[in-house]
């Protein structure tokens, strides 16, 4: 990355499955993911508990000594539906308050293999990056394809010019966990000239003027 200007990134966010899925290729790339972000002495945030690809990244983080910070709705941990929390664990009353609680601490986001709750949090931090919300990177660590299918429905809507070429470059894709983090390290947020006027409130305890909800 020589020449390159390098972001710090103290802290990822990672969305994935509660699920470990049909191909042990997703769980090994996610234990090497944590690896890779232990060597790199970067902390993660994430949804909490131990089921799935979850399970698998906040364990492997743990065991490289970095911090996990487990951010989790208090249904969740009713009957302890989704098991002990690798770490830290802050409980939230709401699913909107867990995500906005994890753009606000984290740095920078990847999103593993997962269903629709996985996707509901890449879209709506891409979507809150649009909306200039936050400039931090996103990116998905595209496991044996797993992304070829989205990365080319977002390429489509581009094409039909519901998604502008700029917008785009906010969703970062790789292969392998060393090089997203490589990219996420080296990405240039470039602000929409007429998204970048909107005047979001500053953050508070509730967000109580700021409406997350809004979508493109």
């Amino acid at each position: 990355m020589e020449g390159v200007l390098v972001r710090k990134i103290k802290k990822i966010c990672v969305f994935c499955g509660a699920n470990s899925g049909k191909d042990v290729a997703f769980v090994n790339a996610t234990f090497h993911l944590g690896k890779v972000l232990g060597k790199r002495k970067i902390d993660l945030v994430y949804g909490g508990g131990k089921l799935g690809l979850m399970g698998c990244v906040s364990t492997a983080v743990a065991q490289h000594e970095r911090q996990v910070l487990g951010i989790i709705p208090s249904a969740f941990t009713i009957n302890n539906l989704v098991g002990e929390t690798c770490g830290k664990e802050i409980k939230v009353a709401t699913m909107q308050e867990r995500l906005v609680m994890m753009m606000e601490l984290s740095d920078a986001f990847i999103a593993l293999p997962g269903g629709f709750g996985t996707l509901e949090e890449l879209f709506q931090m891409i979507s809150w990056a649009q909306l200039n919300i936050h400039n931090k990177p996103i990116g998905v660590l595209n496991i044996n394809g797993f992304f070829n299918g989205l990365l080319s429905f977002v390429d489509h809507a581009v094409k039909q010019e519901f998604i502008t070429p700029r917008a785009r470059k906010i969703l970062i894709s790789a292969t392998t966990a060393d090089e997203l983090v490589d990219k996420l390290q080296a990405f240039r947020f470039e602000s929409d000239p007429a998204l970048s006027k909107l005047k979001w409130s500053p953050s508070s305890s509730q967000k109580e003027k700021l409406d997350l909800t809004l979508r493109l």
